[in-house]
């Protein structure tokens, strides 16, 4: 099974940046369609859907919430996902994971995701 464990997260102020590093280990074929999600949940609320990226072609799709914000990379030869976060708010804050899942499905759905990490806490201060 893949396994991912997230890191980077931490305090910064408003409008501040955060890079979250996302490594993979077990079985990743990156030729059959694997893809990281990255989601946050914050207090009170639900598990949410951020963003996107494929392993093969590095496609990505975000949450408008994170649309000229944040972008997501990876490094295949480091089985490693980003997550850069620029202009962070305070509604930024939330734990944030990154799971594995294999296309197709509905990747703003956390029930497509293979599993699931202890996540990384962001919080931003105003």
């Amino acid at each position: 099974q893949v396994r991912l464990a997230e890191s980077g997260g931490g305090l910064v102020q408003a409008g501040g940046s955060l890079r979250l590093s996302c490594v993979a280990s077990g079985p990743i074929d990156i030729n059959h369609d694997w893809l990281t999600g990255w989601f946050r949940r914050a207090p009170g609320k639900e598990r949410e859907f951020v963003a996107m990226i494929k392993w093969s072609t590095g496609g990505t799709y975000y949450h408008a919430s994170g649309k000229g914000r944040f972008t997501a990379s990876r490094d295949n030869a480091k089985n490693t996902v980003y997550l850069q976060m620029n202009g962070l708010e305070p509604e930024d804050t939330a734990v944030y994971y990154c799971a594995p899942g294999r296309a197709p499905f509905d990747i703003t759905q956390v029930a497509g995701y293979e599993s699931w990490g202890q996540g990384t806490q962001v919080t931003v201060s105003s």
